[in-house]
This record gives C-alpha cells, structure tokens and sequence, in this order.
C-alpha cells in the first residue's frame, strides 16, 4: 500500500498551448513521484487539447478536462474538484517548477505538522529575467501585499475549508485572496518559504497582472477588504468607500511599490 501523499497539479490553460509543452515537462521531471496533473482547458481556441492529448497517451498521471471559458480561479477550482491529491499546487500553463519542487516541499508538511503553504525561491525569466525577490512573509506584511506567489503547495483541506478561489477577483490577486482565506481560517499556522530557487515564472510583453490599470488595482484592493473584512479590522480601519480607506490609497507610504513594507500600524499611525 502506497504511503505517500497524492500531489495534485492543477493547470488552467487558456490559448497558452505553445507555452503548455514545456510546463508539462517540468511536471514529469519530478523526482517525487506520486502527483497526477490535472489540464483544464478554459475555452482556448488554439492547440491546448492537442498538446495536452500527446501526455496523456505518454503517461496517464497526467488528466485533460475542459470548459467553456469562465476565467482562471473558476478553471482551477474545476480542476481541484475533479482531483484526487491530498495536496494541491497550482501551477500556470507558461510557468515551471524545478525537478525537487514536490519533493522538497513534502519534505516539508512532514516536518512541521503547522505548515500550511509551503512556497520556494523563484526566478523570472522570458521578457524579464533574474531572482524574484519577494517580500519576506509575515501576516501583517500580507495584508498590504502578496509575500506569495501563486505556485506554492497546500492542504486540500485548506482547499475545502477556504471554499475554492474566489471568482469576484475577475482581474487577478485570486491567488492572494485565497492565501488570506487560508491565513484567515488557521491564524496560528506557519508558512514555509523553502530556501532554493525552484520555481520560474515567466515574463511576457502582455499577461493579466501586467495590465492592471489603476481602476482595476483599486477594484482588487477594496474587494479584497470586502472578502476579509473581520482579518483586516484587526490590523486597519474598515476602508471600503470611507475617508480612512482614500487617505490609505493616498499615503506616500502605500505609493512606494503599493507595497506598504513598513509596518501598517506606521501608516494607520498617520491617518489618525
């Protein structure tokens, strides 16, 4: 009997097939072998299906579904739902994880039974290239910017309790929220950030955070507020369309990147 978790990589595919090949063949350079790779194509009018056919009929961890196009969080919470791991990681269709990536980071859940994310180093590469330096996590810091990308391993459990990702963030920061659900749900959990480059994420001229215009960005800030509303009132006034909420958007702290690095009580400190 197989003692080892099942990893379930989820990969939502909208019109990417020509990027699609060599995701897939980061996830069969694995050395952790027990995962199964779930390819949702999300209504994609180009060779999606067909790349994706060719590693089915090589190796049958990998399972192509398909959808009609309803956006990224709603292609992977299709995807989670017709899987099977006891651990989950989403992983896009142009991105790519290093040989070790699984296996380092089960090494990791069996380590610290706390451990509820466990993400690595990362790299770009594509239009932009060198290490992705992010900020370094702490609770507090994440409610004023992602301190995690999207391709960090977590409970299925996690999955089922957060209640999958949250369609409302139509323009992107799905997979922010989704964190905070987690952070929200288990307030006394640990995040692990394995030390090691093991995760590439791509730069291209156009993708879907690099059009963020400043409505949008507003947009996805304020509905975050509104989807964590009683974890952020322990840290911030209640924003939404409140003079407090214009003055944070307006602070030159929360201007320097939106990334708001300093303490947030700092920039609450200069509202009052």
């Amino acid at each position: 009997m197989n003692t080892f978790p099942l990893i379930s990589v989820i990969i939502p595919c909208y019109n990417q097939g020509n990027y699609l090949a060599e995701t897939l063949d980061s996830v069969s350079s694995q050395t952790y072998p027990y995962w199964e790779c779930i390819i949702v194509n999300d209504g994609s009018d180009d060779n999606t299906e067909q790349v994706a056919q060719e590693y089915i009929k090589k190796d049958s961890r990998f399972i192509y579904l398909s959808q009609e196009n309803k956006g990224l969080s709603a292609a992977r919470n299709y995807g989670i739902l017709n899987s099977n791991g006891q651990y989950i990681l989403p992983l896009d269709s142009d991105d790519l994880i290093a040989p070790t990536y699984l296996e380092r980071a089960i090494n990791a859940f069996a380590n610290d039974s706390t451990v509820k994310i466990v993400y690595c180093r990362a790299k770009l590469f594509g239009k932009q290239t060198g290490e992705w330096l992010l900020p370094k996590y702490s609770l507090e810091k994440m409610l004023g910017v992602n301190c995690i990308f999207c391709s960090a391993l977590y409970h299925r459990d996690s999955f089922n309790m957060v209640g999958g990702y949250n369609t409302n963030m139509k323009y992107g920061f799905e997979d922010w929220d989704f964190w905070l659900g987690i952070l929200e749900r288990y307030p006394t959990c640990s995040v692990c950030q394995i030390d090691e480059i093991l995760f590439y994420y791509r730069i291209r001229k156009r993708s879907m955070a690099r059009q963020l215009d400043d409505t949008k960005y507003k947009f996805l800030r304020k509905q975050l507020w509104l989807n964590h509303s009683l974890l952020y009132k322990k840290y911030f006034y209640s924003p939404l369309d409140s003079f407090e909420y214009l003055q944070l958007l307006n602070s030159r702290e929360y201007k320097l990147g939106k990334l708001l690095l300093a303490p947030i009580r700092f920039v609450l400190s200069k509202m009052k």
